[in-house]
Order: C-alpha cells, then sequence, then structure tokens
C-alpha cells in the first residue's frame, strides 16, 4: 500500500510503502561508498503548534527514548525522506508532512564501532615510552539524513506497536531523554529543528 497526498507550500507528503509489518534484516540496506557507514533515515516528529516531538521507546532499551529512524533500503535510495516516512510510520504509527523550508542536514554518527568494546582502553594506546597519545578515529557507524515532519495522525493499530511505546516532550524533556540515552547525533538533530527555535520565544 502507498501512502500520498498532494503537496503544499512548505510541507508536502512523500510516497512510501505503507505496510501492516515492519521491513527486517540489513541484506537491502545501503552503505556510503566513501565511508562504509550505514545509511540511515528518520523524522523529527513535531505537533502542528511545533511545542512538542514524538518520541519511541528503543526496542534494545526500553527506559531510553529516541527519534523514529531505520535504514536506508535499495528500493528507496537515494530518495532519503521515502526511508524516513515509512520507518517513522513502522516504528511510531505517524502519518504527516515533511517540511521542505527546514533543512535538517546529515549528522554522523561518531560512537566507536561496537566490537572496540571499552573506548577508554584505547585512550591509552601511543602512550609507550612517554609518547604523545595517539588520536584514533574509525569511519563513522551511520549516516543520518533526517526530516521535520509535522503530524497530521497518530495512527492506533501500526507494525510496531507491540514493540515500542511513543510519547510526546517539549523540547527540554526530549533533548534530556536523548542525552540520557547517550544518543549525541540525535541531540544534534533535535537543536537543528524548529521545535529548538519555537522553544525560545
Amino acid at each position: 500500500m502507498t501512502n500520498s497526498v498532494a503537496d503544499s507550500n512548505t510541507t508536502k507528503h512523500i510516497k512510501f510503502d505503507k505496510n501492516a509489518v515492519s521491513r527486517v534484516g540489513r541484506s537491502n540496506q545501503v552503505y556510503s561508498e566513501h565511508t562504509g557507514a550505514r545509511l540511515v533515515a528518520g523524522c523529527v516528529c513535531l505537533n502542528k503548534e511545533k511545542t512538542r516531538v514524538l518520541l519511541v521507546q528503543s526496542t534494545a532499551h526500553k527506559s531510553k527514548w529516541v527519534l523514529p529512524k531505520g535504514g536506508v533500503e535499495k528500493d528507496e535510495y537515494p530518495e532519503f525522506a521515502k526511508t524516513a516516512c515509512r520507518e517513522t510510520w513502522e516504528e511510531a504509527g505517524v502519518l504527516g508532512t515533511i517540511s521542505t523550508i527546514v533543512d535538517l542536514g546529515i549528522v554522523q554518527d561518531l560512537r566507536p564501532p561496537k566490537h572496540w568494546g571499552n573506548p577508554k582502553a584505547f585512550e591509552q594506546q601511543g602512550n609507550d615510552n612517554n609518547a604523545t597519545a595517539k588520536t584514533i578515529t574509525a569511519p563513522p557507524r551511520s549516516e543520518f539524513h533526517f526530516f521535520e515532519m509535522i503530524v497530521d495522525e497518530l495512527v492506533e493499530n501500526y507494525p510496531e506497536r507491540g514493540e515500542r511505546n511513543r510519547k510526546w516532550f517539549n523540547y527540554e524533556d526530549a533533548l534530556k531523554e536523548l542525552e540520557r540515552a547517550k544518543r549525541p547525533e540525535l541531540v544534534e538533530i533535535l537543536k537543528r529543528s524548529s521545535l529548538n527555535v519555537s522553544n525560545h520565544f
């Protein structure tokens, strides 16, 4: 099933696969040919007054709240907005319009790879013989493409309704939740959104 609506002056609906079940697995997902980072897209979902943002529970850590997002797949690339809308539908049951005037840009997930274990252990490398500590870097885990969405409808029956909850937050509380979840890349995205701008007026 495809979801679409006509464009307006400042927002537009994006055609995407609005299915009853979520896509699973990474065999069809796309990775950056430059860095190898997994390409991810998602939405900052705002109410019409732009005073609240909708977060979803992390499936890995139920006590943590994040922005809805997921991997870009081959049939969607390079139309990142399609992935953003599909993942937002699957994870949060949200239907809405994408802003055509707010550009959230691209953010890299620069957290150390999971197989590194404790990143602090690597800070000691390069200290032998009183040498200056080396800065150890790795390619980004993920490359995030986010879009600002104005919520039109919260659908009760959506693909991941039994796996995670959704909840509205004001700017300050959402920022705290993303910081508590240790997701600096999502914090940066939220700071770029209209919710941050409206919060200061």
